[in-house]
C-alpha cells in the first residue's frame, strides 16, 4: 500500500512537473511570438533587367518581387485591339523558377493607356473598358501560385483629400476614371467597380488599395473611409499600400526636417490598418535627390530616414502583416525632376541605405526575447 501511495505521489509530481514545463514552454513560445519580426522586404525589377547584374543583385537578397511596369494597363492593353501579356508572363516564369512571392502592380489608376485618356470618352465607355481589363487581369492571375498581392487601385486621392481626376489631353499625370462619376454617397464608381471585380474574380489574391503622397491627414482619412465603405458594400480589401516616393509626393519638410513626427503618423496609420484587419505595404520606396552635386550628402540623409522608417515597420510587424518594396535597386533618373535613389549607385555599388536594408533582412523573421 505504501509502495502504491509512493508511486501515485511520484506520478502526480511528475505530471505536475510536466504540466509546469509545458506551461512554461507555451509561455516562452507566446512571448517569442510577440517579439518576432515578420517584415517581408523586396524590390522592383524592370523587364529589361532580367538576366542582368541587377537580377543577380536582387536574387542575392530578396524573395519578394514587384514587376515595375509589366502589369500596367498601358503595357498590357496599349490600344483597343491589342493585348500583350508576354512581359508579365516572363516575370511569372522568373518567380516560379526562383520561388519568389509576387505583388502585381497593374491597378486601375492614372497609369492608364493613352487611348483610355481620350477626352471624348463617355462614362459608359470608361466603365466598359475598366470592366474588360480588370476582369481579364484578375482571371488570368488568380490561380498563379506565385502571385500573393495585387494593387486594385492606385493614386486615387490628392494630398488635400480631393479625388484625383482627369485633365485635358493625354500626356499629363491624370486619372481619367473619375469621369465615370460618383455614387449617391460621393464615392467614385471606378473604385467600387474595380474592387467588385477583384473580389469576384481574384479570390486567391490579397487585394491592396495603393496610395501615393506623404502622411497628409485629409488624404489618409479619406482612404480609411473609402476602405470601410468598400467593405460595407461587401467588397474585399486586404491591405493598404503607401508608395513612399520620398521627397517627391512625400515632402522634404516632413521626411527630413520633421521625420520623427512623420514617422509617428506612419506608425499610427499602420496601427489603424492592423486594427481593421488590413496588412500594410510600403510599395515603392525610394528617395529623390534633386541636385546631383549633393548626392553624397543626401545619401547619408537617406540612410537616416530609411533607418527611422524601417525601425517602425519592423516594430509593427510584430502585431500584423507589413511588407516593404524598394522601387528599383539603383539610381533612377527622371528628366526635370532629379535622381531617385535606392540601395545601389550608378555603378551598382552599395550605398549607405543598402546597409539599413541588409540589417533589416538579417533580423526579419527572427525572434528576440
Amino acid at each position: 500500500m505504501k509502495k502504491m501511495t509512493l508511486f501515485c505521489s511520484l506520478t502526480l509530481t511528475l505530471m505536475l512537473a510536466m504540466s509546469s514545463h509545458q506551461g512554461f514552454s507555451q509561455s516562452v513560445e507566446a512571448s517569442t511570438q510577440k517579439t518576432r519580426l515578420n517584415l517581408m522586404i523586396g524590390a522592383t525589377l524592370n523587364h529589361e533587367e532580367l538576366g542582368t547584374k541587377k537580377e543577380r543583385l536582387f536574387l542575392k537578397d530578396f524573395k519578394y518581387l514587384t514587376p515595375a511596369n509589366a502589369a500596367k494597363q498601358s503595357r498590357i492593353h496599349p490600344t483597343p485591339d491589342e493585348w500583350y501579356w508576354d512581359r508579365i508572363e516572363d516575370f511569372i516564369d522568373f518567380a516560379k523558377k526562383h520561388q519568389l512571392t509576387l505583388r502585381l502592380h497593374g491597378p486601375i489608376s492614372p497609369q492608364a493607356s493613352k487611348w483610355v485618356k481620350n477626352d471624348n470618352r463617355t462614362p459608359e465607355e470608361l466603365s466598359k473598358i475598366l470592366e474588360e481589363f480588370a476582369t481579364a487581369f484578375a482571371m488570368k492571375f488568380n490561380y498563379e501560385p506565385t502571385v500573393k498581392y495585387m494593387d486594385v487601385v492606385n493614386e486615387t486621392i490628392l494630398a488635400n483629400g480631393s479625388w484625383f481626376g482627369p485633365k485635358p489631353g493625354t500626356d499629363l499625370w491624370e486619372n481619367p476614371w473619375l469621369h465615370m462619376g460618383l455614387d449617391k454617397n460621393g464615392y467614385p464608381l471606378y473604385i467600387l467597380k474595380a474592387f467588385e471585380i477583384a473580389t469576384k474574380f481574384a479570390p486567391n489574391i490579397k487585394l491592396v488599395y495603393n496610395q501615393n503622397a506623404g502622411m497628409e491627414t485629409p488624404m489618409w482619412d479619406k482612404v480609411k473611409k473609402t476602405i470601410l465603405y468598400l467593405r460595407s458594400k461587401g467588397y474585399r480589401v486586404d491591405g493598404i499600400g503607401w508608395q513612399a516616393h520620398l521627397l517627391l509626393g512625400a515632402k522634404r519638410i516632413d521626411f527630413v526636417d520633421n521625420i520623427d513626427a512623420t514617422v509617428q503618423k506612419l506608425a499610427d496609420l499602420i496601427d489603424w490598418a492592423h486594427q481593421n484587419n488590413l496588412a500594410f505595404h510600403v510599395t515603392e520606396l525610394d528617395y529623390l535627390v534633386k541636385e546631383k552635386s549633393l548626392t553624397a550628402s543626401e545619401r547619408q540623409i537617406q540612410k537616416k530616414v530609411y533607418e527611422k522608417i524601417v525601425n517602425v515597420l519592423q516594430e509593427k510587424s510584430k502585431q500584423g502583416e507589413v511588407t516593404l518594396n524598394l522601387w528599383d535597386l539603383s539610381v533612377r533618373p527622371k528628366v526635370g525632376v532629379g535622381h531617385f535613389q535606392s540601395i545601389y549607385d550608378e555603378k551598382l555599388k552599395p550605398t549607405p541605405a543598402y546597409h539599413v536594408i541588409k540589417h533589416a533582412l538579417n533580423t526579419s523573421n527572427k525572434s528576440f526575447n
